[in-house]
């Protein structure tokens, strides 16, 4: 029996290695549990008085707890019940229990040791058993002792989650060589001049598989990512900072041009305006500044075409001239027609937004000047002359 176990734990030890090959979820201590019952016959393997092997049958009913830990091991706490079915039986006690063993098994998943684990149960699978524990027989004369059992369940997963499985299972128990023993049975036959006994066993039955963590009633494949896609992915991280510090550098420099943009324009308001005085003309304060190359007015310019229109409102008699520059680089051409549309902006803002009569507005582009400012951003302007003085 000693060389049985040691044969049983090699084979599941060089199948583990090859079974474990398939990373799964990690088994939580309540995963992974799972309860059954069984019923069949048992007969004896050796001669016992008048019965023997297939000479005889007892009636049994069997519990199971158990727990895979992994995709091939698992631990079971077995029990088995056998009756006196009839006078056939060869278990002659006068209790409604004959007798029973309660073992410890461990369980080796055949099918996931050769085949490996695909994610969930095959629909068949090939268990095998083995382990120890107790064996009691009642009545007259009622003995105990320790026992051995082995066997294989032919399993069936059954649904689509594989949550119930049944199974047939045919198992042999065997009782140590001990003076006045009986497993499970009450006669001890005698070999090789030592106390023998046991009984073959076959019973069909069906486990219960509880919920797990992870959200089936079996183990689940870990989804894992080889290392030259998680090179890639760092990669890909890598770059995509690099991206953002480098629009981060374009915002900076933006921000920073805003900033010198916004202290131009408060130093150019803050400046006196430069009055242009010709004959019976009177050139007024408010004057409009023009982006390089642009003859749109900017939200914060309407503040100045804004005052020119209330002046006039006030002043119902002026009549007003917009004149328009142009900062001198660039072609004189192009300068030219820039300070046009310039002027030509200005007096349709007050004519469309601010509601002032067209006749009493003309325009002038003049051109490229240096003579308004030294700074150049100062010279691309619009400014209004009242020539009613």
């Amino acid at each position: 029996m000693k060389k049985l176990f040691l044969v049983m734990a090699a084979a599941m030890l060089t199948a583990s290695v090859s079974a474990q090959k398939t990373a799964v979820t990690a088994n939580k201590a309540g995963d992974n549990w799972y309860v059954g019952i069984n019923a069949g016959a048992a007969t004896p393997t050796f001669k016992i008085g008048d019965y023997g092997f297939f000479k005889g049958f007892a009636p049994k009913v069997g519990v199971r707890l158990g727990k895979n830990l992994t995709t091939v091991f698992g631990l079971a706490l077995d029990a088995d019940f056998y009756f006196e079915a009839s006078e056939k039986s060869f278990m002659k006690q006068k209790t409604l229990v004959d007798a029973m063993n309660v073992d410890i098994l461990g369980t080796f998943n055949l099918s996931n040791a050769f085949g490996g684990y695909k994610g969930e149960p095959r629909a068949f699978e090939v268990i095998g058993l083995v382990g120890a524990g107790y064996s009691r027989a009642f009545g007259d004369g009622a003995h105990g002792g320790f026992n051995a059992k082995a066997g294989f369940d032919f399993a069936f997963n059954l649904g689509s989650s594989k949550a119930v499985q049944i199974y047939i299972e045919p198992a042999l128990v065997l009782g140590q060589p001990a003076v006045q023993y009986a497993n499970p049975f009450k006669k001890i036959q005698t070999v090789d001049g030592k106390k023998f006994n046991g009984v073959l066993q076959l019973s069909a039955g069906i486990n219960y598989k509880f919920g797990c963590s992870n959200g089936t009633h079996n183990f689940k494949i870990e989804e894992l990512r080889d290392q030259a896609e998680i090179d890639a992915l760092n990669a890909k991280i890598n770059e995509l900072r690099n991206d953002v510090d480098a629009k981060n550098g374009q915002i900076n420099a933006a921000n920073q041009t805003i900033a010198d943009l916004k202290k131009k324009l408060a130093d150019c308001e803050a400046r006196p305006t430069q009055i242009i005085e010709e004959k019976k003309e009177t050139a007024l304060q408010p004057i409009v500044i023009f982006r390089q190359g642009k003859s749109t007015i900017d939200a914060a310019q309407y503040a100045s075409v804004e005052m020119v229109a209330k002046y006039m409102k006030n002043h119902p008699e002026a009549k007003v001239v917009v004149k328009g520059y142009a900062s001198p680089e660039g072609p004189a051409e192009l300068n030219q027609k820039l300070s046009e549309a310039r002027a030509t902006a200005v007096a349709n803002a007050l004519i469309k937004r601010y509601k002032i009569n067209k006749d009493r507005i003309t325009t002038q582009g003049l051109g490229a000047t240096s003579e308004i400012s030294e700074e150049n951003d100062f010279n691309r302007v619009a400014m209004f002359v009242d020539t009613t003085k």
